[in-house]
């Protein structure tokens, strides 16, 4: 087909004539419209960008008298970053006299890797590194298996909301037709109402004696 003759059948289908394969012999076109094709290719270039598995090295520091409440806190940190794919780099920091103590240090990190050991592995022993010791320590899961449970617990809240407004809207309109339908029965009711006779005033009822309006109070006076 001539490039006149796609020209004009792209502008007869209002739409646009894009060139896809430049390089083939010969070139290969295509009608499209171009600007969904460019919104298409983006939302696809996102969710590989989304589901793109890079493994980082975390770090997390001890000090070799950590007290409980701090190791705990880390080992936790440390437990996140495992089970989101990623590589632990558990490093203990020596102090003056503590560098003459590496064995301590070297327990210290094994009691760790015992600990975490639901979730990693330990990928290089506790090894001298200037004034620190260091130990690496890798998930059990692949980053991308991490990425991809991420995804579908989002994409399930996602739905569980959407799901939940629905259910909301549903019960409003619910509520504003019960609403319209006793608006309707109370307007028939007053409508059907008989209107009441006006109260016929007698003498007997004028000449009537006034109620006293002594209060308690004054009774028990008299």
């Amino acid at each position: 087909m001539s490039i006149d003759v796609a020209l004009r059948l792209a502008g007869e289908a209002d739409l646009d004539l894009v060139e896809v394969a430049p390089e083939a012999k010969p070139p290969v076109a295509k009608i499209m419209d171009y600007g969904k094709f460019k919104y298409e290719a983006a939302q696809k270039l996102k969710e590989a960008r989304r589901n793109q598995a890079n493994t980082i090295l975390k770090e997390v520091r001890f000090r070799l008298k950590i007290d409980v409440h701090d190791y705990e806190t880390k080992k936790k940190r440390a437990i996140g970053f495992l089970n989101d794919g990623d590589k632990v780099k558990a490093m203990i920091l020596f102090r003056g006299r503590e560098q003459s103590r590496p064995e301590q240090g070297v327990r210290l990190l094994q009691k760790f890797a015992e600990e975490v050991a639901e979730f990693g592995t330990v990928e290089s022993n506790p090894t001298i590194d200037g004034r620190n010791m260091v130990m690496i320590i890798g998930p059990l899961r692949s980053k991308s298996e991490a990425k991809a449970e991420q995804n579908a617990k989002r994409d399930a809240n996602k739905r569980g909301e959407k799901k939940e407004a629905k259910s909301g809207e549903s019960v409003l309109a619910v509520e504003d037709d019960k609403a319209n339908a006793v608006q309707v029965v109370e307007a028939e009711v007053v409508a059907e109402k008989p209107a009441k006779a006006a109260p016929k005033t007698t003498a007997a009822k004028a000449a009537a004696p006034k109620k006293s309006t002594k209060s308690v109070s004054d009774e028990l006076d008299d």
